[in-house]
């Protein structure tokens, strides 16, 4: 007997090439069988998800969630299992300084799975602004701390602002480069300095350090430092920079994130990679509450399903080296699952800027699935509602960007 068999979903993953009604057993936290027609008498437990999106478990690639010890930081089951989420990857919250909270506080006391980075800034998030000296950033006890705990860390984060720039300069993201390369783990750097007074052609410096593999967050942001110049085109090292290998992702959280902005770079094709909420306890009251609405964003941007669970699924898995397990529906694999709802209506979402989006298509989490243990979402960090700004009339969406 299965432990557990989802019977009736269309099952949408497009890096294992499927997309279709199927069923999926669960044994011992691992998928078992994917088949079209799984007797319910062959399992403990039956869950009937007919008309249902049932998807690989949603990995948020960017959010906060050092609860307790940083201000910002959301409770990781709150923005996951309970958001129809399974992993959060937590992007810098911790530094060398704070790091040891994770693995003793965090991680044992939740359900979703954490996957932190860490801060190239000793003390983390702890406080706004970040580094405020040089002596802010200790790259031996940073190395020291990325050793003690490798295979936990996935990655080390740097932030393009100010007053770190101001301080430091280029020597910041060049110090946060070599704990990475040294420590054999990825980089994330973040981009757009939400303070507006570095040099906006700091980009133009920091792209060229990007190797294949590493992360460049907030390529969305309206902030100076963006990848686009003052005439609303490309700089040239950005196209360069995905060309290479670095992986483009959206975030969003409460300062990073542009319609306008995400409408040049897509028409100029550059498509984002990941998508993720960046979601923090502040951000979280005004402009981002869980995943499925920043997915909503991108439907709503004219994205489709499939590239849709792309970006929140098998790219994730690969920018962070956990392909392996996660990110994909396979039989031996994890099993990590979002059964998903499509809901029609007419709603308004909006950026950072305020500015509003008619959407159509939202979705919504029905169930969630971490190591085949069963969680009921509800609808994350803010009650769901959908209640839009204006009624819409019904009509397509302008602007829709992909096959």
């Amino acid at each position: 007997m299965y432990d557990l068999v989802l019977k009736g979903g269309r099952v949408v993953d497009p890096s294992a090439g499927l997309d279709g009604r199927q069923d999926i057993a669960v044994q011992d936290g691992k998928i078992a069988r994917i088949a079209p027609d799984i007797p319910a008498a062959e399992a403990t437990r039956a869950i009937d998800v007919t008309g249902k999106i049932v998807a690989p478990g949603l990995i948020d690639l960017h959010a906060h969630v050092f609860e307790g010890v940083n201000r910002t930081g959301v409770n990781p089951d709150l923005g996951g299992v309970y958001s129809g989420v399974t992993t959060i990857v937590d992007a810098g919250s911790a530094g060398a300084a704070t790091f040891a909270a994770f693995p003793r506080h965090i991680i044992p006391n939740v359900q979703t799975e954490v996957i932190p980075f860490l801060h190239i800034c000793q003390t983390g998030l702890a406080t706004n602004p970040d580094i405020i000296a040089e002596s802010s950033v200790n790259l031996d006890e940073t190395l020291k701390v990325a050793s003690e705990h490798k295979g936990l860390i996935r990655g080390i984060k740097a932030r393009m602002v100010s007053p770190a720039l101001e301080i430091m300069g280029m020597e910041m993201p060049k110090l946060a480069k070599r704990a990475a390369r040294e420590s054999g783990i990825k980089l994330m750097v973040h981009i757009g300095d939400t303070t507006k007074r570095y040099d906006p052609t700091v980009i133009r410096k920091l792209l060229p350090l990007l190797d294949a593999g590493d992360i460049l967050t907030h390529y969305f942001t309206a902030n100076p430092g963006g990848v686009l110049d003052a005439n609303g085109k490309l700089v040239p090292e950005a196209r360069e920079a995905a060309d290479r290998g670095v992986w483009l992702d959206t975030a969003h959280g409460r300062m990073n994130f542009s319609f306008e902005v995400g409408r040049r770079c897509i028409d100029q094709g550059l498509l984002p990679h990941c998508i993720s909420t960046d979601l923090t306890v502040p951000g979280r009251l005004n402009t981002v509450h869980s995943m499925v609405e920043i997915m909503t964003r991108f439907l709503g941007l004219g994205f489709t399903l499939p590239q849709v669970v792309t970006m929140s699924t098998s790219n994730p898995a690969k920018a962070v080296g956990v392909s392996d397990r996660l990110g994909t529906l396979a039989v031996g694999r994890q099993a990590d699952v979002s059964v998903l709802e499509i809901r029609e209506g007419q709603w308004v979402v909006h950026d950072v800027l305020g500015a509003g989006l008619p959407v159509t298509t939202a979705v919504v989490p029905f169930l969630t699935l971490k190591r085949g243990t069963v969680f009921t979402p509800d609808w994350g960090p803010r009650p769901w509602g959908w209640e839009p700004d204006r009624v819409l009339p019904a009509a397509p969406i302008a602007g829709g960007c992909c096959d």
